[in-house]
């Protein structure tokens, strides 16, 4: 019988730039798999404008912590050795790793050019404001601590079409690049009618030969690092596709397992369906309209309807392709995308995510061992390893949804055959104490399930029938099973 997998998501945005944290992942890696974390998303690996640069400032796209670029050799997280020697210690205890691709820009060019630009209204880049003038932009990059190294490719002007910094002027803005085949590209998000421009020196893949050497970075990337998957950077602002021809592309290269999944970050489900027809349903999405519905139940307590919390989520309309989250490095704190789910509703959040047959659930860093920088957070690994341990133990079987009471939810998972004492009963409440009457199967007649959360106290004895009512607390979650043996050894 195939175990649950979980993703963790191995960094915040705060984490300390000491230039360890592939260390960390490394010694971590054992507790990771002995709470059921078999895969992690590691921060972009590539080098960034500095040693501080969490990696979305991209320099370097072969540069993993080996030349001395930027000011520095290795990255925020450590050098190209360390990041090698995490990866086969995650592997060696089956452990995956995804490395985080950043291929929308790029940032900190070596040298500036000259070049002609359209002026365009920033909320509506098909408007232009200016006729063609000439401006200086930071777009020449050579690389001249790594030369040609693992690749002779130098970009210039003509492999963008578009960036925000005017070197003459000392003026900022968002300037189309005018040349041969020149324009925004189109297969991209919407928002301010075309959002293919995002930030820095925005790559331009109706270019062949970028298109070309991106793909071939990629490979290289795969046969250097023996990675198992990726998550793509920022992908509503790429040509889609492009992002499926890159899918393809390290599918054919790869094993028939290697994984990709995307950050689409649009909560419009009939946007997400689009995406995954353009790309073939050929990689997973972020569930971001769960994030959202997640984020206003913890806001808004007792007055959100939590019958409703799972409706028009892609993880309900398309299980096989949703990766589930409760929050990241963009949603945390004072950050790009701040939508942080309170405190009070987390570990019901991640009942949500991690104890529910679909979906790929992502337990961030920053709940898990808490949030470094100028406002921290405390880790929630206390609450959360429970759920983990649930997921990784009981969560199995059919599952039977009883949410049916606007501020108290249940759904029960029958258990399978193969893995013993599997099967579990979930409450979540976001007003005052509760209780559902929920059936987990008459086989387990006769037996006493305790809350694996500890917030409640009670043992339930299950009826004859196979049904039981299940307490919970107010504005808390339960999560009800059979004790295995190691539990009742612990009692004795």
């Amino acid at each position: 019988m195939m175990r649950n997998h979980t993703m963790m998501q191995f960094f915040e945005w705060h984490v300390a730039a000491d230039g360890k944290h592939w260390d960390r992942l490394k010694e971590t890696a054992p507790a990771l798999k002995a709470v059921g974390i078999d895969s992690v998303w590691v921060p972009p690996v590539t080098k960034a404008v500095s040693a501080d640069d969490t990696g979305y400032g991209v320099y370097d796209l072969y540069d993993l912590g080996e030349y001395d670029q930027k000011g520095t050799v290795r990255t925020k997280y450590g050098t190209k050795q360390a990041l090698i020697n995490a990866i086969s210690e995650c592997q060696k205890n089956g452990i995956a790793v995804y490395v985080d691709l950043v291929m929308n820009h790029k940032a900190g060019a070596d040298e500036k050019e000259v070049f002609q630009v359209i002026e365009v209204d920033p909320n509506d880049r098909m408007k232009e404001i200016s006729k063609p003038f000439e401006i200086e932009g930071w777009t020449k990059f050579t690389f001249p601590g790594r030369g040609n190294e693992h690749s002779a490719f130098k970009w210039n002007h003509n492999h963008f079409n578009g960036t925000d910094f005017d070197a003459k002027e000392e003026r900022t803005g968002v300037f189309r690049i005018v040349g041969e085949n020149k324009a925004w590209n189109q297969n991209v998000d919407d928002e301010f009618g075309n959002y293919d421009y995002l930030m820095f020196a925005n790559i331009d893949y109706s270019h062949p030969e970028v298109k070309k050497e991106m793909i071939q970075w990629g490979k290289w990337l795969v046969d250097t690092l023996h990675c198992s998957g990726f998550r793509l950077d920022a992908i509503k602002h790429i040509n889609h596709e492009f992002v499926k021809e890159f899918a393809v592309e390290m599918f054919n290269k790869c094993e028939k397992d290697f994984y990709i999944v995307g950050e689409f970050w649009n909560s419009d489900l009939e946007s997400c369906r689009q995406f995954l027809n353009t790309v073939d349903y050929k990689i997973d999405l972020f569930d971001v309209s769960l994030h959202y519905k997640l984020h206003s139940a913890s806001l808004e307590g007792r007055n959100y309807d939590l019958t409703k919390i799972l409706d028009d989520t892609l993880v309900q309309t398309h299980p096989t392709n949703a990766v589930t989250f409760v929050d990241n490095h963009d949603s945390q704190p004072h950050e790009a995308l701040e939508s942080w789910v309170d405190d009070w509703f987390k570990q019901s959040a991640y009942a949500l995510i991690l104890l529910r047959r679909d979906g790929y659930p992502v337990v961030f860093y920053g709940d898990y061992y808490g949030i470094e920088g100028p406002t921290p957070v405390a880790g929630k690994k206390d609450a959360i390893d429970p759920l983990l341990y649930t997921r990784y133990h009981k969560a199995y079987g059919e599952q039977k949804d009883y949410f049916d009471h606007p501020n108290t939810i249940g759904w029960t998972r029958l258990g399978v055959e193969d893995i013993e004492h599997s099967g579990c009963a979930v409450v979540i409440s976001n007003g005052e104490n509760g209780q559902k009457r929920m059936f987990v199967g008459e086989h387990r007649a006769g037996e006493a399930w305790v809350d694996f959360t500890h917030n409640h106290k009670a043992t339930i004895t299950i009826e004859k029938d196979g049904w039981a009512t299940f307490p919970v607390n107010g504005g808390s979650v339960s999560v009800w099973a059979l004790p295995d043996a190691e539990a009742d050894k612990k009692k004795t």
